[in-house]
């Protein structure tokens, strides 16, 4: 448990660590009675590190949430199209809501000014009342009314006039004035311990003085414009007792508020005196649509109003946007799984593939380009079983080949067999692991010595084990010729090229094949004895010319009943020999020109003095430079023997 608590809080980062040491060392300071400023800059901190930490830690877990394809595809529509349609939709609500509940403010405002004007004209007409027609005017007003209920009006000065009687209204001591004026609207006034609210209008006239006041309740309010809902006139007015909005026409039906910020209302008893109030009004869609659309609807449903019919339409066309932003929505995430499916099978085919089971296959859905790559994946998938398969079997016969190699490197010759006149040096460059050239030396009695150069049809390992076979059977004749009662006859070339021939043909297939240079060479006569069969003419170059030791028989191991001579030549103090094989005269340049034996005579004459290795090294080194390439064409064999 204790390394498990150690793992996770190596795994919670710097910042979270901090967070909650500094967060213990605040609840310490503050258990403690600290010193208050020093628990304020530890809150602070600890704060300031408990945001990052969560910044963090929100980061954290949105990488894992949308490390899967789908999940991120997801995220993707709802940044791209959830959201910003949820943005308009809270946008157009928003926005319709406030003018809605702002109409509805104005629809009251306008009716309550309208009202307001009518009494003011009551009140101006009141003023310039003749004497005699008071009688007339009371009744006028009283049958007409200024749609205001308990409307109380007084006039003084020339004449006196209350209605109702019984009104014991006063025109204030404050508001009087000589001037000719006219004025309303609405006004605080203290009755008892409460302010109440009312309508009011002033005019004067010619030393006559009127005014009118009436009460503005949440009846009158509601009233003003009917079916609209609740008005109020806050804070004065108070609360509500009786609701006064619409019931819902249906589920859309939402409650909308307005209010107007805010109405600067004078207090009766001064002129400088304010109150600030703020006009709401409680309503519905419905409502409000109802009114501005006011005629009655003759068509669908009797009982219901345009504006009812405007909501409901609005409310289908909103219904079926919806419908659509849904199915678009469906679809979308309908695509993304069978995008994110395929990613994941694909995925899972990767892991598959990571542990070396190249026989799993993906499903395939459909016809789409994904279904292609699915099918792609399987045929590489395929295919890279079988590549591993091969690779493995190359791996195999390249260790083979290896092997090989190290044996074909202990058949050629380490040492040189000691002469005094006759210096040998050999060297083979094989075009692949292992070669089908051959060259050996072989040491005889009295100082004297054998060599032998070929080239075996083919390359690979079954040239190297034709060459093998050469070799062994060339050593065994040797021996076998040496080894008789300890005395010694020197071989003919021929007789042994012969055996050879003949071996070759009855213990390989038709096709193997091998040219064939075999040469013995006399310590006491400076005489070099050859059989060429079917190989490249030596070049013997002495004094600087070059002539040309020509073949004296077919290839080996082609023909059963092949016919070989041996051929005799002294070799001169300064003589040199050159045994090769095709690898240095046949390989091509870029234009298809062989390197040819011209080059390598030309060669051979301007180093005929060096060291025979570096002689061998040259040669190599131009057709190399010939070919342009470091990768040999073929195989590259040469011995030099040189006469000293």
């Amino acid at each position: 448990m204790w390394k498990g608590t150690v793992d996770i809080w190596r795994r919670m980062g710097r910042v979270a660590q901090a967070f909650i040491l500094v967060t213990v060392a605040f609840l310490l300071l503050h258990y403690t009675h600290a010193g208050l400023g020093l628990q304020i800059v530890t809150g602070v901190v600890t704060i300031v590190l408990g945001l990052v930490a969560a910044y963090q830690l929100a980061r954290r877990v949105a990488r894992r949430a949308i490390w899967r394809l789908r999940n991120r595809l997801i995220v993707a529509y709802l940044f791209i199209a959830v959201v910003p349609i949820v943005l308009i939709l809270a946008l157009v609500i928003f926005a319709g809501k406030g003018v809605i509940g702002q109409v509805a403010v104005y629809l009251v405002d306008t009716e309550l000014a309208r009202r307001e004007r009518f009494l003011q004209n009551e009140v101006s007409a009141l003023v310039r009342l003749p004497p005699d027609n008071s009688e007339s005017y009371v009744r006028r007003f009283v049958m007409r009314g200024p749609g205001l209920p308990n409307t109380e009006m007084v006039l003084e000065g020339g004449k006196q006039l209350r209605i109702p009687p019984d009104s014991k209204l006063h025109v204030p001591e404050m508001w009087r004035s000589n001037d000719e004026r006219q004025f309303s609207g609405l006004v605080v006034r203290k009755d008892g311990d409460r302010h109440n609210l009312y309508v009011w209008a002033y005019a004067s006239h010619e030393g006559n003085v009127a005014v009118a006041v009436a009460p503005v309740t949440h009846e009158l309010l509601a009233s003003l414009v009917p079916n609209l809902g609740d008005v109020n006139y806050t804070p004065v007015m108070g609360h509500i007792q009786k609701s006064h909005v619409p019931p819902p026409s249906n589920l859309f039906d939402f409650a909308v508020t307005g209010m107007i910020y805010p109405v600067t209302v004078p207090t009766w008893e001064s002129p400088e005196g304010y109150r600030e109030l703020y006009l709401t009004v409680d309503t519905r869609l419905s409502g409000v649509l109802s009114i501005l659309f006011g005629q009655k609807n003759t068509g669908f449903n009797r009982k219901g109003t345009w504006g009812e019919v405007v909501l409901g339409l609005f409310l289908v066309i909103s219904i079926l946007f919806l419908l659509l932003e849904v199915i678009s929505l469906v679809a979308g995430i309908q695509l993304s799984r069978s995008i994110t499916g395929a990613v994941h099978e694909l995925y899972e085919g990767t892991q598959h593939v990571k542990k070396y089971d190249f026989s799993y296959r993906v499903p395939v859905k459909g016809t789409d380009q994904l279904a292609e790559l699915t099918n792609s994946f399987n045929s590489m998938t395929a295919n890279l079983g079988r590549l591993i398969v091969v690779a493995k079997e190359k791996e195999r016969l390249e260790s083979e080949l290896a092997i090989a190699r190290e044996v074909q490197d202990q058949l050629f010759p380490k040492d040189v067999p000691f002469t005094k006149t006759l210096e040998l040096k050999g060297v083979c460059h094989p075009a692949r692991m292992v070669s089908g050239d051959y060259y050996d030396f072989m040491a005889l009695p009295h100082d004297s010595l054998a060599f032998a150069i070929g080239d075996v049809a083919g390359k690979g390992i079954s040239a190297a084990l034709l060459m093998a076979t050469i070799q062994s059977t060339m050593r065994t004749q040797i021996n076998t010729a040496t080894a008789a009662n300890g005395s010694y006859k020197a071989p003919s070339t021929a007789f042994l090229v012969s055996n050879l021939n003949r071996q070759l043909y009855a213990n390989t297939a038709p096709e193997k094949y091998a040219t064939f240079y075999f040469a013995m060479y006399d310590e006491a006569l400076h005489a070099l004895t050859y059989t060429n069969a079917g190989h490249l003419s030596p070049l013997l170059v002495r004094d600087g010319n070059v002539s040309l030791l020509e073949p004296t028989g077919t290839v080996v191991g082609a023909f059963p009943f092949a016919v070989y001579q041996e051929k005799t030549v002294l070799l001169e103090h300064g003589d040199m020999l050159v045994a090769y094989t095709d690898g240095l005269v046949e390989p091509e340049n870029a234009y298809g020109e062989m390197y040819g034996e011209e080059r390598l005579t030309e060669l051979l004459v301007k180093y005929t003095r060096t060291d025979s290795s570096e002689i061998i090294a040259r040669a190599m080194e131009a057709v190399v430079q010939w070919t342009g390439s470091s990768e040999l064409q073929d195989d590259m064999t040469m011995v030099v023997a040189r006469r000293i």
